[in-house]
């Protein structure tokens, strides 16, 4: 089987949030996706199904099939419109747990376009406030994740979980935000429930962040930075009831899997 490793949301190797992408002609078996992407160890990997006019796409954590992942979806279509001769400028993928998801090529601008996700102001309880060592303003939950609203960037950056106690809140995992310095807003991205204590850039919380900072904000246009070690920068849109998440990607690796 080919394999490539992309780097989503960055124009150089090395940063952004690194994704593995296995095309396919035809389905695997649930539990050897699973332990391609325990053994490739990334936050992500990604499978796609061409089905006629369209791509069906599943995502993997080394632990668990996610509904929903944006790095990884942005680095299929890397993948596509680079190496595996998708010669349009737009490609349809499906997902069977979250609908249609459309990605647009603008040179080598690529961009996500989601559903935005719908969330709720929710109660700071202790179990939310005991898993950080600084108070959050707000909470709120969305459809997947928790999101936690900070007072400004350095509270972001300055994070440190106890993961241990991240873990056991009911949800995929933790947003944590604020707004930036130099760009609309910053974030990050904490899911050791899913297999991930940190990932470097989270398209999928994106979904849920947009909307958000685009009512607090009152601008529909947003650029923004997710704070991991690594960094990601997006450029960000909420139109109606969709969100477009852009950003590029760089080729890290292409290889191969020998499965007996």
């Amino acid at each position: 089987m080919k394999i490539y490793q992309i780097d989503a949301f960055t124009q150089e190797v090395f940063s952004g949030n690194p994704a593995a992408l296995c095309p396919l002609t035809e389905w695997l078996p649930d539990s050897i996706m699973q332990k391609i992407a325990a053994e490739n160890n990334l936050a992500e990997t990604a499978f796609y199904v061409k089905k006629d006019n369209h791509y069906e796409i599943r995502w993997f954590t080394p632990t668990v099939e996610v509904d929903l992942c944006g790095h990884a979806t942005l680095a299929a279509a890397f993948v596509l419109f680079n190496y595996e001769n998708h010669n349009e400028n737009t490609i349809p993928f499906f997902s069977p747990r979250s609908g249609e998801l459309i990605v647009t090529k603008d040179g080598d601008l690529l961009t996500l376009n989601f559903p935005a996700d719908s969330f709720e102001a929710i109660e700071l309880t202790d179990q939310i406030t005991e898993a950080f060592n600084i108070q959050p303003l707000q909470a709120f939950k969305g459809k997947t994740d928790f999101m936690l609203l900070f007072k400004n960037e350095d509270e972001i950056l300055n994070l440190n979980p106890n993961f241990e106690k991240v873990s056991k809140l009911n949800v995929r995992g933790v947003i944590v935000t604020a707004k930036g310095q130099l760009v609309d807003f910053v974030s990050r991205f904490f899911g050791p429930q899913s297999g991930i204590n940190e990932d470097p850039v989270t398209g999928s919380a994106h979904t849920t962040l947009i909307p958000y900072w685009a009512k607090e904000l009152n601008k529909n246009k947003l650029t923004a930075i997710q704070l991991s070690n690594r960094k990601g920068y997006l450029e960000c849109e909420l139109v109606a009831n969709r969100v477009r998440i852009s950003g590029y990607a760089k080729c890290y690796l292409i290889g191969s899997i020998f499965i007996e």
